[in-house]
């Protein structure tokens, strides 16, 4: 098995489901987050058309405290889209055929605990 990491801008996630955004405020902050995973996907050369992917968002807050798994969704979505549809200005990029449960895993997000510094 290979793994491949994608480092998102930012200190923390950008999207989360428990937020209430102007539609055109998400829309913006979830093209940003395509373009970020197209774009590093890109530069590394990930493999195009492979049979399958595990896509994994690993978050390390900078503080401890209690955080839900379930809201760093809305942040995994925009970069499975991107990594199997491209963006729309780059439509097709195409790591997989689509980010259906065929072609793409998606487990839970995972928080990793705050590390000083």
């Amino acid at each position: 098995m290979t793994t491949h990491t994608i480092v998102l801008t930012g200190t923390k996630p950008p999207l989360s489901m428990n937020q209430r955004l102007h539609h055109q405020v998400k829309a913006r902050i979830t093209r940003q987050l395509r373009n970020e995973a197209h774009l590093d996907a890109q530069r590394q050369r990930l493999p195009r058309g492979v049979p399958h992917v595990t896509v994994t968002l690993h978050y390390r807050p900078a503080r401890n405290g209690v955080r839900d798994t379930d809201n760093l969704v809305a942040t995994l979505k925009p970069c499975c889209d991107a990594l199997a549809k491209g963006t729309p200005k780059y439509p097709g990029y195409g790591l997989v055929e689509d980010d259906t449960p065929q072609w793409m895993t998606k487990p839970m997000p995972v928080i990793h605990p705050a590390e000083k510094g």
